[in-house]
């Protein structure tokens, strides 16, 4: 039987009624205006309550900050376009401590995110500072029953890399979770997350790009206390010392389905989270790598060259494949080995290999259509024996042992020298996507440097010097892209994101295709701006690898499918901004390859969306029931399948009810898209 005969004998079959839309449902009616202006009454003001604990010389803060001196300082009460900023700064009479709580209350999202920082006014050292919380709030009436946080795992490149983690509190009791090291996604916990009751809930997001924790905790049969911040706080500050911490983002969100609070996140963070160098969310880039290293001894892109770079580029060019960027990654500097990870830490091209530098690589990018250009690098790794080794080992930290050295980014002279180093080498070079990589834990280091009464000052001095970096990178080099990976998707927090794309979020078995199914799901949920990999461009793995941006590995050569190649980056363009609307998954979570894996991304100020449906290889059954989302029970949409040349007219309350879906091969993928036409 022909593809076209098993369409027409009943591939796209309308199930029963499951539930009806609301007419007023999803993200924008799940505001909670009212929600946010309480708890920013009740928490930002000059005699309020302040959303933040710690202890100051053994007492709790919540004894003594009340009575400390508080004013509104610069910045003072003030708008900002769509944000109302203020600053309220508490001052110990007898020490001089300067606790400053910088709140940013949104306009157009029920949102609300604040940071704290630290400064010792005083003559002497201050007492000890310790456990200190940047979020620690209690709500008493939070809703009656059991509350759940839905969250996430962070990457360990695994399959289960994002996966969606639910945690019920049916009584008065605790869940707690953070990074297992010391960058802000590793491994067990990603730091953004849904705490619901019935019919309300908060989207929480903890912007701190090292090892912090939160506990959410059921105080009664209706309360909730929400504790968010750094790890491990014991230290004091020296007179004229400065610190900040952890940033916290709350948005209020009251609706009968959680994921319309995921999705009025999603939204938030597109809006103020998400680089927009020409005033709109950054189009994520199709990315190609142009310096493949060659055989065995070489790894990664050492052995990559000038020849072979623009030789690659041709091939790209020759073919039609028309891509954004190209890419070298790791391996492209000075090296005494052939193993990528032995030269970090000398950021001077290999002349060897590159005997005129990059840019006339560069240059061949840009004259191709004005194609940007990605280059890897990892300043914050030193290696043994590199040049900053050999030059620098002030601006070291080292383990007993270990041939990787610290960069101390909490260190001024050696931030000053990194910024200007590699922004000039940027600029120089032709680089217009700045790729920062970060491989190994930098907590052990941070540990060895803090005394027993300093503990946690290195780890905030460091990360407020990784984000003064990036601004610097990002206020020097115009149009500048920062890709975030740390290990793949290790360093992805409120902080990062709105500086950084992480266009390489995983290190999990390089283009697995059901592996990134799996990783979209979990991650979409809270982060709409991704990308992962791709090397083959057979449909089902080239759409595994959809959403947002794609850096492939194609190997040009006898067996590759040039035909097949024009027309995934054209499916690409044509799907990339749909990616940015509201997600809806379709199907229950499973790593399993006999399962089968949906999503949707609904657009609804373009009334339209797509679908895209996995069948694993080993899934049994040739057919499933999805239920679409975000649709207008009233509407009627065009819905097409363009696998098979087919085009329904269906009414939204039709569709919501149900459409059964067949996917005749195992693998194989499915793309729906949809637009209302009345």
């Amino acid at each position: 039987m022909s593809i076209k005969k098993i369409c027409l004998a009943g591939l796209f079959v309308l199930a029963g009624p499951i539930f009806a839309l609301a007419a007023q449902s999803g993200a924008a009616a799940a505001a909670d205006r009212p929600a946010l202006d309480a708890f920013a009454a009740a928490h930002f003001g000059r005699t309020d309550a302040p959303p933040v604990s710690f202890l100051y010389g053994g007492k709790l803060s919540s004894a003594f900050l009340a009575g400390w001196q508080a004013a509104v300082e610069p910045p003072a009460a003030g708008s900002a376009g769509d944000k109302t900023l203020k600053s309220v700064v508490y001052t110990d009479p007898a020490t001089h401590l300067r606790v400053t709580i910088t709140s940013t209350v949104y306009r157009d999202f029920p949102a609300v995110e604040w940071v704290v920082r630290l400064k010792n006014d005083g003559p002497a050292d201050t007492p000890i500072i310790e456990n200190l919380m940047a979020c620690d709030i209690r709500l008493p009436a939070f809703g009656d029953g059991p509350v759940t946080i839905y969250r996430a795992l962070g990457s360990s490149a695994d399959r289960s890399d994002f996966a969606p983690v639910q945690d019920v509190l049916s009584a008065a009791g605790t869940v707690r979770f953070g990074p297992s090291g010391g960058r802000s996604s590793d491994s067990t916990a990603l730091p953004f997350f849904n705490v619901a009751a019935a019919g309300r809930g908060i989207m929480a997001g903890v912007g701190w790009s090292g090892k912090w924790r939160a506990a959410v905790t059921k105080t009664d049969a209706r309360g909730l206390r929400l504790e968010a911040g750094m790890d491990a706080t014991h230290f004091k500050l020296h007179p004229g010392e400065e610190v900040r911490t952890a940033s916290i983002a709350l948005l209020f969100w009251k609706a009968g389905d959680r994921l319309d609070g995921h999705n009025l996140w999603r939204r938030f963070v597109l809006a103020h989270h998400t680089p927009r160098p020409r005033g709109v969310p950054v189009e994520l880039p199709l990315s190609a790598g142009v310096g493949f290293g060659g055989p065995f001894p070489c790894n990664e892109y050492v052995c990559a060259t000038e020849a072979g770079a623009l030789a690659a580029i041709d091939r790209l060019k020759q073919f039609g494949l028309e891509v954004d960027n190209c890419w070298i990654d790791a391996g492209w500097y000075e090296n005494a080995t052939k193993s990528w990870w032995s030269g970090v830490g000398s950021w001077e091209v290999n002349r060897a290999n590159f005997p005129r530098g990059l840019k006339p690589v560069t240059d061949a990018a840009r004259a191709w259509g004005n194609k940007g250009f990605v280059l890897w690098f990892e300043p914050e790794r030193v290696y043994e024996g590199t040049r900053l080794d050999r030059e620098h080992p002030d601006w070291l930290t080292t383990l007993p042992g270990n041939a990787n050295r610290l960069l101390n980014l909490g260190d001024k002279q050696a931030l000053a020298w990194l910024t200007d180093h590699i922004a000039s080498f940027l600029k120089a070079e032709g680089v217009t996507v700045y790729r920062q990589d970060f491989n190994f834990d930098p907590a052990p280091y941070w540990k060895a440097m803090d005394a027993p009464d300093r503990v946690g000052i290195a780890e905030m001095k460091h990360v407020e010097g990784l984000y003064s970096f990036w601004d610097g990178l990002l206020a020097r080099v115009p149009g500048l892209l920062i890709d975030n990976c740390a290990s793949g998707g290790r360093r992805i927090d409120l902080e990062t994101i709105g500086r950084s794309v992480p266009l390489w979020r995983t290190d999990y078995s390089y283009f697995e295709p059901n592996g990134y199914q799996c990783h979209t799901y979990g991650l979409h949920l809270f982060l709409p701006a991704s990308g992962t990999g791709n090397n083959s461009t057979r449909k089902y793995e080239f759409r595994s690898s959809m959403n947002g941006a794609v850096v492939t590995g194609w190997e040009i050569n006898a067996s590759f499918n040039v035909v097949q190649a024009v027309e995934d980056i054209a499916e690409f363009r044509a799907l990339r901004p749909y990616f940015y609307g509201d997600f809806y998954p379709l199907t229950e979570y499973s790593t399993s390859d006999d399962a089968w894996s949906a999503m949707q991304w609904d657009r609804p100020d373009g009334r339209d969306g797509i679908v895209l449906a996995f069948r694993r290889p080993m899934a049994l059954n040739a057919s499933i029931t999805i239920l679409p989302r975000g649709l207008d029970p009233a509407g009627d949409y065009e819905v097409s399948f363009d696998d098979y040349g087919i085009t329904l007219i269906k009414n939204g309350k039709e569709l919501a009810g149900g459409l059964a879906i067949k996917i005749p091969d195992a693998p194989g993928s499915l793309l729906i898209k949809y637009r209302r036409v009345r």
